[in-house]
């Protein structure tokens, strides 16, 4: 894991990223980079009116997950960033849903080596569905 100072100062720097992306008319515009990506690498991505900023450490079959989210539907869209920490097991994906009814996706790759933003409709597609944890898995109607 981090150690505090080196914690802080990510933190930092998404902060200060964030301030900046959405005072500026170009956070629209974003650099995307939906992945997948490494440990400690940045998924930045924007869907709808949802902005995110997320990187994360493997450890246990997991994906430590720490994420900045912010909504450009906001009155002061600086204030409604968030920051999100969360474990995904290696396979899962985590869902983040916006203010305008669009829904990011994140998964965590196997053996917890990668994460990137995925599509759930094209998997939906191609025969993968994201199946909750502990759910069972249905067959048939």
């Amino acid at each position: 894991m981090f150690t505090l100072s080196r914690n802080f100062l990510t933190l930092a720097a998404v902060g200060a990223f964030v301030v900046l992306s959405a005072s500026d008319s170009a956070a629209d515009e974003m650099v995307q980079n939906w992945g997948p990506v490494g440990p400690r690498e940045v998924v930045l991505a924007t869907i709808g009116s949802i902005h995110l900023i997320a990187f994360f450490e493997p450890g246990g079959g997991r994906c430590a997950v720490n994420a900045v989210v912010w909504d450009n539907l906001a009155i002061d869209a600086g204030d409604s960033a968030k920051r999100i920490r969360v474990n995904i097991e290696a396979g899962d994906i985590m869902q983040i849903d916006a203010a305008d009814q669009q829904s990011l996706h994140l998964q965590c790759g196997s053996n917890a080596a990668t994460l990137a933003v995925v599509d759930i409709n094209a998997l939906s597609a191609s025969g993968i569905t994201a199946q909750p944890p502990g759910q069972p898995v249905k067959q048939g109607f």
